[in-house]
């Protein structure tokens, strides 16, 4: 199944630097699903090009366009995980431009000649393979960019503290016990917040590489941040598994406490974003 093979390689890729036997130069390209608006990621090859990655929409020859490609496109943009070089891995958020016709035969052809199987690809189809060009975010290719980022960051923390809210509104309904169909609803519901947290993160870890190089002064704070992720992602997976344990999920008070947990952390967590980075990215005045 392709999905088993995707979720291999990206296993193997995140747990070996970016490195996976027989998959030169991959990277991950997540991205908001269409109609779930879940994380969706792809390990896709991919060419560096004057600073931008290029990415080939073959789908191994098929007749329709991949779905990461419908995805990206519908979202905006998403974000890829590279190795650093320096034995990690990095992310980025990027922007995407479908190549124009001149540039992207060209650019096909290229990438053809270095991977045969693109080649055989092409032959498969008669569909044109778009080539996309995944431009990183440039805090410095627009003023007023690095706050208008901050501002957009500060709208998605604000929906998570909706979904939060709702959650603990359906929690404090469920006295003295939570039915059956009270349960699965809780679940479902928390099952759409955790996968809106984990991509929202996947997000901002993108953007912070950006503020990381526009503003080195927050490396320290924004490697804070990062392990601040780690932490809020732990608190969310014991309210996860609290909630499928028919057990735990028939006590509203555990079910708050675990909750009560997790919406501290995230409170912190966002007034610390939201201050240094918009600290770090407001205009100064001219001294």
């Amino acid at each position: 199944m392709a999905e088993d093979h995707n979720a291999y390689v990206i296993e193997q890729f995140r747990a070996n630097v970016g490195q996976v036997d027989g998959f030169p130069d991959l990277l991950l390209l997540t991205t908001a699903g269409r109609r779930t608006g879940r994380p969706r990621t792809t390990p896709l090859a991919h060419r560096e090009d004057a600073g931008r990655y290029l990415v080939f929409a073959s789908n191994a020859g098929s007749p329709q366009h991949p779905l990461w490609y419908r995805n990206l496109f519908a979202a905006g943009g998403g974000t890829v995980e590279l190795p650093d070089g320096e034995g990690g891995i990095t992310k980025l958020s990027v922007r995407p431009v479908e190549l124009e016709p001149a540039e992207r035969d060209r650019q096909f052809a290229e990438q053809a000649r270095l991977v045969p199987s693109f080649a055989d690809y092409a032959r498969r189809t008669d569909r044109t393979i778009p080539v996309v060009a995944l431009h990183p975010l440039d805090l410095t290719a627009t003023p007023g960019l690095p706050g208008a980022v901050v501002a957009q960051l500060r709208l998605h923390h604000e929906d998570l503290r909706r979904q939060l809210a709702d959650l603990r509104t359906r929690l404090d309904t469920a006295e003295p016990a939570p039915a059956p169909d009270l349960a699965a609803q809780l679940r479902d519901h928390c099952l759409n917040f955790c996968y809106g947290l984990d991509l929202h993160h996947l997000r901002e870890d993108g953007s912070f590489t950006a503020f990381e190089r526009q503003f080195p002064q927050l490396v320290p704070a924004i490697t804070r941040l990062r392990a601040e992720h780690r932490t809020v992602g732990a608190a969310l997976a014991d309210f996860e598994t609290r909630l499928a344990d028919p057990a735990t999920a028939a006590d509203p008070a555990a079910l708050r406490t675990a909750l009560d947990r997790l919406t501290e952390g995230l409170e912190a967590h966002f007034a610390r974003e939201e201050t240094q980075l918009l600290a770090a990215s407001a205009p100064h005045p001219e001294r």
